[in-house]
């Protein structure tokens, strides 16, 4: 077998043993190189999916708008079950001697430094979720937790989490703080985890191509290079370009909203297509200059911009509210993880199956492209410290960042029921959190500064990961095809903001979520299919 992998220099120490070459579905249509037929039915099968639901978008808002609460509600309990098994998975492998296991060999060095490691794979996983929802989220679970609880005909009609905690305004901001946390901490990132490590490993240490179907070798053996392992693939690539084009829309929405809220730029057709245009230009230009010289120098530049908004909120904020929010909201993580983690018997529907729900099954749509991307810069790393780094710190700074910006929300709401923030449009309570504090001018710029770029990395990091896929695991394959990838991810969020409106991404964002639900079932499988090639190679290497 072929053993290019993601470093060409480096070979597996346990490979597969397999007559398959790498790239010998690819086809060379003017001096491309891509895989045959993932990249057309993948490329085809978008462009129809957009025509159709633009030539049809009464019909596709209505079946959309069912089919996204229809998957949550009625599949509420297996999206729970499977992200908790996921978290148990990680946990096991933490702690476990298969921990030791180092990806790529005894002798493998990590191709990056701690900074720009987790600078990239946090700006690729949820860097811009936690701009957008870091404010809105905590309120509106501190706001529904104070409303108490609500029924009709026997059944709950709040979307308050658990019990609720009526009129209690510090047990209230505990929920609401604990409810946000459990949805940007551990289970999203164990979750990312599984797929990433599975993907490193089976690349790095067993030699097979960087690509979804290879880490199911265990199970299907030589069956991944078919149709089992073509429709994987594809499957990977609709998840990741329908959620990266949705983010490119509403992120346009709201970074939109912040700059006709400092500036009057207005929020119209030319402003939105003069704005999804500079950031996919800029996403080119980083795609150009590859991982290092993009991906990885963006990376860094944000998450040091985040670090500082992260302080100068918390220095000048109210902050002991803040501090207490952090500690006592982590507090009450820790203490309702299981009840809020429980798949059955919940009384609170609204927020199990409206929530976290959609959150898992978001998430998990999302896996294939943050892991894949995670897999490419984690070779060098042990399987604890890969776990570790991927879940224990990006959970830790979730819990300063929700306690940070949603807690000063909630004490300017505390603290007058009129504050604006409290009924801002969600694109723009980040901007009214920040308005009465000081420099206010100069911080919302950077808060739009950062959902810009983090919107620049994924678009770069997703078109990379695409390109990956659909050139069969190649990863040299020419740069036209980046290019193409990048470029018709914005064109894909462009058209469907300017002629199909809030419908066709109502249409694409339940498209992106369904793909969560086989998607849970591939993940599931791949647990299975990564404890048995750990445990081969543990026992290949004594």
């Amino acid at each position: 077998m072929t053993q290019e992998t993601v470093k060409q220099d480096e070979v597996a120490p346990h490979p597969v043993e397999t007559d398959f070459e790498l790239g010998q579905h690819n086809i060379s249509p003017f001096g491309l190189d891509i895989h045959n037929p993932v990249f057309l039915i993948s490329g085809l099968s978008i462009v129809v999916f957009v025509l159709v639901t633009l030539m049809f978008q009464d019909g596709a808002t209505e079946f959309f708008g069912w089919l996204r609460p229809f998957l949550t509600s009625t599949f509420d309990w297996f999206f729970l079950s499977a992200a908790n098994i996921f978290v148990l998975l990680c946990v096991y492998l933490l702690i476990s001697p298969l921990g030791s296991i180092r990806l790529g060999g005894d002798d493998a060095k990590p191709d990056y430094g701690y900074v720009g490691w987790f600078a990239m794979l946090f700006a690729a996983g949820m860097g811009i979720g936690l701009m957008f929802f870091g404010v809105s989220e905590p309120m509106s679970h501190f706001a529904s937790s104070m409303g108490g609880v609500a029924g009709e005909a026997g059944a709950r009609t709040d979307w308050a989490p658990l019990g609720a905690a009526a009129g209690d305004v510090e047990a209230a901001r505990n929920l609401g703080m604990a409810a946000s946390i459990f949805h940007w901490a551990l289970h999203p990132w164990a979750i990312y985890a599984v797929v990433a490590l599975s993907l490193a490993f089976f690349t790095y240490n067993r030699g097979l191509p960087l690509t979804l179907r290879s880490a199911f070798y265990p199970l299907l053996g030589e069956r991944i290079w078919g149709w089992w392992g073509h429709t994987i693939d594809i499957l990977a690539v609709f998840a990741t370009l329908f959620g990266l084009a949705t983010s490119l829309g509403f992120g346009t929405e709201q970074a939109l909203a912040g700059l006709n809220y400092l500036f009057g730029w207005g929020t119209g057709n030319g402003a939105k297509v003069i704005l999804i245009a500079a950031i996919t230009g800029l996403a080119l230009i980083s795609v150009i200059r590859g991982l290092d010289g993009g991906v990885k120098i963006l990376s860094e530049v944000n998450i040091g911009l985040a670090a500082l908004l992260l302080v100068f909120i918390l220095l000048v904020g109210p902050t002991a509210d803040i501090f207490a929010t952090i500690f006592s909201g982590g507090a009450a993580y820790v203490t309702n993880f299981i009840p809020l983690s429980m798949p059955f018997g919940r009384e609170d529907v609204n927020f199990s199956q409206g929530w976290t729900s959609f959150y898992w099954a978001w998430w998990i749509s999302w896996s294939p492209f943050v892991g894949m991307f995670i897999a490419r810069v984690s070779r060098g790393r042990t399987v604890r410290e890969f776990i570790f780094c991927v879940i224990v710190i990006p959970s830790v700074i979730s819990v300063f960042w929700m306690g940070a910006f949603g807690g000063t929300a909630i004490s300017q709401v505390v603290a007058d029921a009129a504050a604006p923030v409290k009924d801002a449009a969600l694109e723009l309570k980040l901007f009214e959190m920040l308005k009465p504090l000081p420099l206010s001018g100069i911080t919302s710029f950077l808060g739009i500064i950062l959902v810009l770029v983090f919107f620049v990395t994924s678009s770069d990091s997703g078109s990379l990961v695409i390109d990956t896929i659909t050139a069969g695991g190649k990863t040299d394959a020419p740069v036209s095809q980046r290019v193409f990838w990048c470029t018709f991810e914005g064109v894909v969020a462009a058209t469907l903001l300017l002629v199909g409106g809030a419908g066709a991404l109502t249409a694409l964002q339940a498209m992106a979520v369904s793909t969560g639900f086989p998607f849970t079932i591939v993940l599931l499988a791949m647990c299975v299919s990564l404890l048995i090639g750990l445990n081969q190679s543990r026992k290949l290497s004594k």
